[in-house]
């Protein structure tokens, strides 16, 4: 569930809380009530309701059903909150009918009798709201759900992809005469890189140490096959201990550096991967030269509607004349 209110959701409270100090208008002019009741009581009322939608929406819910499923925590927090409010909505309007709150012969029962008022005052307005997000939050993970089978496919050609390791045979075919122990090498990385394919391939997220260690892997791959054309630098400014990301996320992006840039000959695309507290930026130089290597990756789309399921931020891209830059969040599971 979204625990931000959207724009429907303010409008649907407007409408409801405007047909309801409507309502109450008629109950206190047949009541004859006095006019500072009406300037006090509505506003009052409708602003201590908000505050009860709002602190239950966002902190009571997120906090203790969605991320920890506390349920007698959730329980107490929203009867402690529905009866402070409820009471205290009570006690202004008894002090904007000129009441004395020394009359109060039973706290007990008054705080009981602010409980029912809270109930009264949120029941309709949050049960709309908590029905129309848990029907809205069913229809996006209904879509994300179908994307993220196709992205699943995707995924897995990509792991197997016969241009990559056709690709690379060519490359290891080569080395082999030319330079034997680097082709042992280039074997041995080739093989760390399957494995990890192999051992990832049904995880959504994984250690962000583990997606370096690939990278680096695939990066010696990119070098050893295209030379000079392509320099690499990671920069870690955090600790990588309890910090994830999509699997495979770094090779996608790895993969679109070398299938749009393509070197000149003179001057290497550089691309630089940094990793600070929250975010894992990948930032590579432009080429005027388009590549016509076919990429084997799933693509920026695909790491969106993932990231649509695993966090609440988003990828940010730039895209400028001669930089191009992908920032992924990372992500810190949640026990």
């Amino acid at each position: 569930m979204n625990a931000k209110l959207n724009k429907s959701d303010w409008v649907i409270l407007s409408i409801v809380f405007g047909t309801t100090i409507l309502l109450g208008c008629i109950d206190y002019y047949q009541e004859d009530n006095n006019l500072i009741e009406y300037l006090i009581d509505f506003p009052t009322a409708t602003l201590l309701s908000i505050i009860i939608i709002l602190v239950f929406i966002q902190i009571i819910v997120p906090k203790f059903l969605i991320q920890k499923k506390k349920y007698i925590l959730f329980f107490l927090s929203s009867l402690l909150l529905l009866t402070a409010i409820g009471t205290l909505d009570k006690i202004i309007g008894r002090l904007s009918a000129g009441e004395s709150l020394s009359d109060i012969s039973n706290f007990l029962s008054y705080f009981q009798n602010g409980l029912y008022n809270a109930t009264d005052m949120v029941g309709f307005p949050l049960g709309i709201l908590l029905i129309k997000k848990f029907y809205e939050g069913q229809k996006d993970l209904s879509e994300v759900q179908k994307q993220q089978k196709e992205n699943e496919l995707k995924l897995l050609r990509s792991q197997i992809d016969p241009h990559f390791l056709f690709n690379n045979l060519n490359t290891l075919d080569s080395l082999i005469d030319s330079n034997p122990t680097k082709a042992k090498e280039y074997i041995n990385k080739l093989s760390l890189i399957y494995r990890y394919l192999i051992k990832t391939k049904d995880a959504e997220v994984m250690e962000l140490s583990s997606e370096i260690e690939f990278a680096k892997n695939y990066i010696f791959l990119i070098k050893t096959r295209f030379g000079k054309d392509y320099e690499f630098t990671i920069e870690e400014d955090t600790s990588l201990a309890d910090k994830f990301i999509p699997t495979g996320a770094i090779q996608i992006l790895l993969e679109n550096v070398v299938k749009h840039n393509k070197s000149d000959g003179k001057k290497p695309i550089e691309t630089t991967i940094n990793i600070n507290d929250g975010w894992l930026i990948i930032a590579n130089s432009k080429s005027k030269i388009n590549s016509k290597e076919e990429s084997f990756g799933t693509g920026l789309e695909n790491l969106k509607t993932r990231y649509k399921l695993l966090s609440d931020e988003v990828i940010q891209i730039q895209n400028k004349e001669t930089k191009f830059e992908v920032s992924i969040p990372i992500i810190e599971l949640s026990y």
